[in-house]
This record gives C-alpha cells, structure tokens and sequence, in this order.
C-alpha cells in the first residue's frame, strides 16, 4: 500500500498531522487496535493555552506560561522550543474548535482551570473527559475526510529503511511492515513521508494511569530503524491514581484522578488527615508532580501506608458531581462518594518526557522520518512535565511537522528510486506454543522497573535492573525470531527494547533531576544538565 503521507499512532497529534495532510496528497493512519483506544482518549484534565487578551485569566501572558514550563522542567527545557509551542498554543485551539472539539465555557468565554506548577488559570478543558472530547472530534473529522484512509488493527513491526535495503549512502525512511491483526497478515506500506505518533509507554510499569495500548511501539520503531533517543530516564509518575486493591477491571486498576481536582481545591493528607506535602513544598498539593509524587512516597514509606488521600469534602455539596462528573460517578460505581469520603490514591506512571531526539518541527535524525505527540522529545518538557502541555505540544508539532516535511519533502517532488523492498520475512513461521512464557515476561519487566526503575532509584538497583533485562532481551528475541508474530509478541519486544532505554538513561545520568530522583546522587549537578542521548549507529 503506498500513500504520500504514513502516521503510525491515532491520539491527537497523529489525527492532526493526517487531517491537515490530506490537503497536500495521500494519507494513511494506521493504529493496533480501535481508534478511541489512545493516550488522548484518556486524557482527563485538558490542554493548557494563553489565549487572546479578552479570554486569558488576568495576569497571563505567554511569558508567565513559558516561566511555569521552565521551572517545572527542573532547568533541562530548551527555552527556544518552549517559546515557540506556547507562542503557537492559541493558533492550534483554533483547529481543534475548527474540527469540532466543545470545550467548556460560561457566559459565552472558556471556562479555564488551574492545574499543579501553573501560575494561572489557562487549562481548557471539556468537563473531565476532555481527551475523550479531542478524540470524538478527531476521528470523526478524520473518517470524513477526503484522501484520508483511517486503518485499525494495524501494528507496525518495523520501519524500512535504505540502509536495511542495502543502501549505503542514502538512508532514509521507506515505509514500514505492518501486521494486519484480524487476518495475520504482513503488509507493506511505501512512503517517503513517515510520522510517528504512536504515543507513551506507560505500560513499561506496573502501576500506570495508562490504556493497555501504551507499550512504547513508536520509541522501539525509530530506536530499532536508528532515530536517536533522548531523556527517557525522565518518566512522570501522576501523584493520584485512584487506590482500589479489590480491584478487578482495567479500569479500576489504573484509574486517574485528574489534577485538575487539585487546581480546584482539592487537598492531599494522610491517613491522619494531615497535609503532608506542605513540608515539602509550599504549594502544597499544587507542587509540579514529580514534587508531589515524591512527597507521596516519602510518606507511605515513613508511616508504612498502603495509600494517601485526596480530599475534597470541604467542597460545596454537588461540586464534584457538576465540575467531574466522570470521576465522580466512575468512584461511585467502585463504592466511594468522593463528596462525604476522602479519594485514596498512589503515584502511577504516567507520561514519559523523553522519547525520540526531534527538533522543534519534529524531525528526527532519519530522513523523512518526523515523531510528534509522546513520542517525540522537543525539549518541551525537560526533566519534568507541566501539566497539559502533552496535548499542546501534540496539536503544535503536528502543524510545524507537516509545514516541515512540505518544505523538504514535497509530495511530487523526484526523489532517489528506493531499492526493491521485499515481502515480509521471518525466521519462523510455528504459532506461539507456549503463550505462558510471553505473559510471564511481560508481568516480570514490569514489575522490575516498578521495584527498581520507579519514583526512587539507586545505582545498584538499576544495576540489577540492566542485568535482568539483558536476560529478557535475549529471551524475548529468540521467541520473536521462532515463532509467528502476533500483537502479543510486538508488544513484549517493544517493552523489552523500552524499558532497557529507560535503564540505560537513568544509568548514565549521575545526579537528581526532576523526574529522575537517586539516592546515591540525591543533588543537582549543573555541569551535568545536558540532554542524555542514546545513538544506535
């Protein structure tokens, strides 16, 4: 199947890229599974944005939005990247209302929120479901437009590349081979124009806020194709995850609290209703996350809880219930009346801030090869997020890309013959005979970088994590290469390759930093704020 355009991943920014693509030629969208079954769909706060003067909360500026960034990313953003997402902000709200997106508002002006590291109110949000809004308007304005061809159950085993090909001078990107789940068959796509948007993965974790989907599919396709990877140490841990331990559903296990409950007075104590996180920080419970996330598990370490509490019972009668409905019924139906009951609630993973080394226009180090959303590092986020810049910088880069690839790599233009790409190959063809060891694999990678590679980290756990893991990654080839590939088998190969670049960039980064916190260099070293970056080739 060949296509101008190729988007591998369909949250915001792959839909985003794809709608405005199909303006300039041929697109294909491919996703694994159902399209709604993405990061965006789950996003409950919002996306943050200094809007025109007339709509902004007094006081903001793009100036104060670019400070708050800066200072949650713990001194690693790169300033000028930060400058020209948040410049960009108002322009790619105006697409998002263009496709249909119904954010709040009152008296006819958006209804913004406040979220942790923020100096203002400039979060626009649809209720507590706004990921799930974002994705309804995109999706629907994808299926309906012309050149466009939306494709699920579609996972991407491997980019082409000349270099694969034999090519020795020109390398550059050529398509991917594509696993058709329902049928078990193997594809290939040709393009000269590949974006990758295929998100996060959270589900590298044991605890994570995350869909099943997450299993880091776009990090291990550039990695695996020779893209540059950057700053994976970095991985966000969300401080309230909702804590069900008779939990028995997805759902129930990795449900989120939004920090928007905070933004609007929501308040973290202890079992003895004590606000501990004022000892840290006096934000308190709005501190960046990665500060809070800490404060949390420093407490359930000293007093040997099994969680912490989010407490909105001082809130009016029916505020919950009005400004989160979502949360409030989805915590009702598990037995909990967030309004006459504290919420308890433990750090999960969350957002990863590195990812595929990109610049502002989403350009990668393989030609022709450009990644946005999640899996792209812009430099946006440093060493620490600032809550709901991920679907600003999703929407932002999606633009700047397709501006950049048009400029470079114009649809129509003559470009080098690519040599021959043959059908897909493998070392085997025998079904999976043993499904048991696939699982046992799976649950045991996750469970390592929850105990070893999480909120916490010492150099001999990430010793101890880089040894298992090299033992894992043996394994999990040697089932990859002898036997038929299913979602299964992708899956566990891209978490295996993942969670092996998470190790060796925490590995390398010898001091604390935001996200990454170790207790064998629990301080910041300034010679050491550089971007960790991971070349294959």
């Amino acid at each position: 199947m060949t296509a101008d355009f190729l988007v591998i991943g369909a949250g915001v920014a792959g839909l985003s890229f794809a709608i405005r693509a199909a303006r300039h030629g041929s697109v294909v969208v491919i996703t694994k599974g159902e399209a709604y079954e993405s990061n965006t769909a789950w996003a409950q706060g919002g996306i943050a944005s200094v809007l025109s003067a007339t709509e902004r909360d007094q006081g903001d500026s793009v100036e104060s939005h670019v400070a708050d960034t800066l200072d949650a990313g713990a001194g690693l953003c790169r300033e000028a990247a930060v400058r020209t997402i948040i410049s960009e902000g108002e322009a790619s709200i105006d697409d998002l209302v263009g496709y249909g997106v119904s954010f709040d508002k009152i008296g006819g002006h958006y209804q913004l929120g406040k979220e942790g590291g923020h100096s203002h109110r400039r979060i626009l949000h649809a209720r507590d479901t706004t990921g799930r809004e974002l994705a309804r308007a995109l999706i629907e304005t994808a299926r309906m437009t012309p050149n466009l061809t939306l494709l699920e159950h579609h996972f991407a085993i491997d980019l082409i590349t000349a270099t694969k090909m034999g090519a020795v001078v020109d390398d550059r990107v050529l398509g991917a081979y594509v696993l058709e789940t329902k049928t078990n068959e193997v594809k290939v796509f040709r393009s000269d124009r590949v974006v990758l948007a295929a998100g996060g993965c959270g589900k590298v974790y044991l605890y994570t806020t995350n869909p099943d989907s997450a299993t880091g599919d776009g990090v291990a396709l550039g990695w695996r194709a020779g893209a540059s990877i950057a700053n994976m140490e970095f991985i966000q841990f969300h401080p309230t995850c909702f804590y069900n331990p008779a939990a028995t559903g997805p759902e129930a296990r990795s449900f989120l609290v939004s920090e928007a409950v905070r933004g609007e007075g929501g308040i973290l104590i202890n079992s003895k209703g004590v606000d501990f996180t004022k000892k840290v920080d006096p934000r308190g419970s709005l501190a960046p996350r990665d500060i809070v996330a800490r404060a949390i598990d420093q407490e359930l370490k000293r007093s040997g809880a099994a969680c912490v509490y989010l407490d909105v019972t001082h809130k009016p009668k029916g505020f919950m219930k009005e400004r989160f409905p979502y949360i409030y019924e989805t915590l009702l139906k598990f037995g909990l009346d967030c309004e006459t009951q504290p919420i308890p609630v433990v750090p999960a993973a969350h957002y990863q801030c590195g990812g595929i080394l990109t610049d502002v226009n989403g350009k990668t180090t393989v030609r022709g090869l450009y990644a946005i959303g999640e899996v792209g590092c812009t430099g946006l986020h440093g060493a620490n997020r600032l809550a709901s810049n991920s679907l600003l910088e999703g929407n932002v880069i999606a633009r700047r890309a397709l501006d950049e690839m048009l400029r470079r790599y114009p649809p129509g233009k003559h470009v080098p013959q690519p040599p021959a790409i043959p059908k897909w190959e493998h070392g085997d063809t025998a079904e999976p005979d043993e499904l048991v060891v696939i699982y046992h694999n799976w649950d045991e990678i996750r469970r390592l970088m929850w105990d070893y590679v999480s909120i916490v980290r010492t150099d001999n756990r990430l010793r101890r994590a880089t040894a298992r893991l090299r033992n894992l990654k043996k394994e999990v080839r040697e089932f990859y290469w002898g036997h038929r590939v299913n979602a299964d088998i992708l899956e566990l190969r891209n978490l295996v390759a993942v969670a092996g670049l998470i190790v060796e960039c925490a590995t390398r980064r010898k001091e604390s930093r935001g996200l990454h916190y170790t207790l064998d260099h629990p301080t910041s070293d300034e010679r050491l704020c550089v971007d960790t970056i991971i070349r294959k080739f």
